[in-house]
Formats: structure tokens, C-alpha cells, sequence
């Protein structure tokens, strides 16, 4: 008669070597993603912090004129 079937939850060697060769790819694909995340974080904090040394100069600049003016 043949060799007893597999229960249908059981996979084949091939599908499972084949559905870790797919979540491996798609964890390659996340952490790649992942790096892209954190650089483009932290060149964003380093913007946001220029931007808010460069206001910080501004606002101050203001104040000064401000008082200039009212000093006349």
C-alpha cells in the first residue's frame, strides 16, 4: 500500500526550508530598514538641533533690537 500520508499539518523539508528562506529575506529586508530609520533619525536631531541653536540666535538678535528701540 505505500507509506502512510502525512498528517496535513506536517510541511515538507522543502516548504520549510523555503518559508525560512522567505522570513530570513524579510528580516534582512527589516533590519536594512531599520538602519535607513536610525540614520534618517538622527540626521533629523541634528537638523532640529542646528534649527534650535539658529532660533535661539534669532530670538536674541530680537531682543536686542527690541530693547535698541526702546531705548530711543
Amino acid at each position: 500500500p505505500g507509506a502512510p500520508a502525512s498528517p496535513s499539518w506536517v510541511m515538507d523539508t522543502r516548504d520549510l526550508a523555503a518559508e525560512l528562506r522567505a522570513l530570513l529575506a524579510r528580516i534582512d529586508a527589516l533590519v536594512a530598514q531599520m538602519q535607513r530609520l536610525q540614520d534618517e533619525n538622527r540626521s533629523l536631531r541634528q537638523q532640529y538641533d542646528q534649527m534650535a541653536g539658529e532660533r535661539a540666535q534669532l530670538l536674541a538678535k530680537q531682543e536686542q533690537a527690541r530693547s535698541r528701540v526702546e531705548a530711543m
